[in-house]
């Protein structure tokens, strides 16, 4: 038993960055992102149930977003820190499969939910007379559902699929959370049908998704063209802006891990992309969403008013 107090079915997380020098500062900047990222979407969440005004679709739909986003953070960010502040890097077999079928329930969520996010913004434009029927309610509980249903099922087989290849050698992983990446990479068996379950889950959840994405924009694109109100337009733009913006984010960090050839995706090239996808994005979407949105902007004055009368 070492310093690490680790058991024969521990892991070993090497943790965030340790090929670089001043971790203390390291770990201070990534507290920084999550106060952020927490404090702005439980933020953005409660404004979203306390105003009337933004109990609509698509501010319903990016409550949603901000939920995920708070839980994605939530299930990487808080284990690396104790993890640095304890000086114990190890985590239980366990602790592990746990935290990688949260972080794949959250990240495959996130990508459902925000192609349907694309969807309600190509009724509203292009379909605007019949939103409320193709947009009901019942059929936005039905999304939500959809994306934490599919995002969990989909994240159990791969968790429980690459979880049973047996370890072979040291149990260290390059990273600073349980990522299945890093953890094939310690397989001492032939994957070669998981990558290829793994390469069709891609076109799945990344690239069918971002197609349909794209498709959606195209149509909107081509129909704010064709209005003739230049307020219209303006405003067509400006709350598709935002969500182009985060979609951009998360699928390119999604593309660069999970369609890089395992060959030239080194650790440190894994990490930038981890850091992208589970720090920086789920802090900067609830900023993109309120700096620009004046109905989020005025909901937020409209409650420290209240606080301070």
């Amino acid at each position: 038993m070492d310093q690490n107090n680790e058991t024969s079915t521990d892991f070993i997380l090497l943790g965030l960055f340790p090929w670089l020098g001043h971790p203390s500062l390291l770990i201070l900047i990534i507290l920084l992102f999550y106060t952020i990222a927490f404090a702005g979407n439980s933020i953005l969440i409660l404004l979203i149930w306390l105003d009337a005004r933004l109990h609509t679709p698509m501010y319903f739909l990016l409550s949603q977003l901000s939920l995920i986003d708070l839980a994605y953070i939530s299930s990487t960010v808080p284990k690396t820190v104790i993890n640095y502040f304890t000086g114990k890097k190890n985590i239980s077999y366990f602790a592990c499969v746990t935290q990688l079928f949260f972080f794949l329930t959250l990240s495959l969520a996130e990508c459902i939910l925000l192609t349907l996010m694309a969807y309600d913004r190509y009724v509203a434009i292009c379909n605007p007379l019949r939103y409320t029927v193709l947009m009901s309610p019942r059929v936005c509980l039905q999304m939500a559902s959809a994306a934490w249903i599919g995002g969990a099922l989909a994240a159990l087989v791969h968790t429980i699929y690459p979880m049973h290849f047996p370890i072979c050698g040291s149990r260290k992983i390059n990273h600073y959370f349980c990522e299945m990446p890093a953890i094939l990479k310690m397989s001492c068996v032939d994957i070669s049908t998981y990558e290829m379950v793994k390469f069709v889950s891609t076109i799945v959840f990344l690239l069918v998704p971002f197609i349909l994405i794209l498709s959606s924009y195209t149509l909107i694109f081509l129909t704010v063209l064709r209005m003739n109100s230049r307020k219209g337009r303006n405003k067509a733009l400006a709350t598709c802006s935002s969500h182009l913006t985060v979609v951009s984010l998360y699928f390119g960090q999604g593309m660069f891990i999970y369609m890089t050839p395992n060959s030239s995706l080194t650790p440190e090239k894994d990490q930038v992309g981890a850091v992208l996808g589970t720090i920086v994005t789920p802090m900067l979407n609830p900023l993109i969403y309120s700096l620009r949105n004046k109905e989020v902007v005025g909901a937020l004055r409209k409650c420290l008013g209240r606080c301070y009368n």
